[in-house]
């Protein structure tokens, strides 16, 4: 597996588009920065969508009043950090599509992709779904630790993948 990661990668490099985006100095630099906002959209978002789940903020609104307002928040920042992400990689993919810790930054993105879609799936058949019972609720708070936690592990590998070869 790596080593076809390796040559997809060696190859991605050598194309026109790579090479584009290489030699534009401002491409990567603006990449990023659009990047970097669309983290802070997403990561905003996603916060206060976990923070109203633990009853921690907003506690007068229900759950899908918040969720209605943040979601499409997050899904269109993916959206961007999508589409940005891979205009980078297509510029350096060899610094990310062989690194171990864009992988598993990666599988930890799917996790929480699927997190959200969770928390969001019930309450478009039932606004009311997660303050049902006990039960939901803390299924709910516990699927919303989780994001959290993959949340801030996936902004933590962002960084770390500059460091780790």
């Amino acid at each position: 597996m790596q080593d076809s990661l390796n040559k997809f990668a060696e190859w991605l490099a050598t194309t026109p588009v790579s090479a584009l985006i290489q030699d534009t100095s401002w491409v990567i630099p603006g990449v990023q920065s659009v990047h970097l906002i669309a983290i802070a959209a997403v990561m905003s978002s996603a916060l206060m969508v976990i923070l109203r789940v633990l009853g921690l903020v907003m506690r007068d609104e229900p759950v899908a009043a918040v969720t209605g307002r943040f979601f499409p928040w997050i899904w269109y920042s993916l959206i961007v950090l999508l589409v940005s992400g891979a205009i980078l990689i297509t510029g350096e993919p060899g610094r990310s599509l062989t690194n171990s810790v864009f992988q598993l930054k990666m599988l930890m993105l799917l996790g929480v992709i699927a997190c959200t879609f969770t928390l969001q799936q019930p309450l478009k058949h039932n606004v009311g779904f997660w303050e049902t019972s006990v039960a939901t609720r803390t299924s709910a708070r516990l699927i919303a630790v989780l994001s959290l936690g993959l949340w801030s592990c996936i902004v933590f590998a962002g960084r770390w993948i500059a460091y780790a070869g």
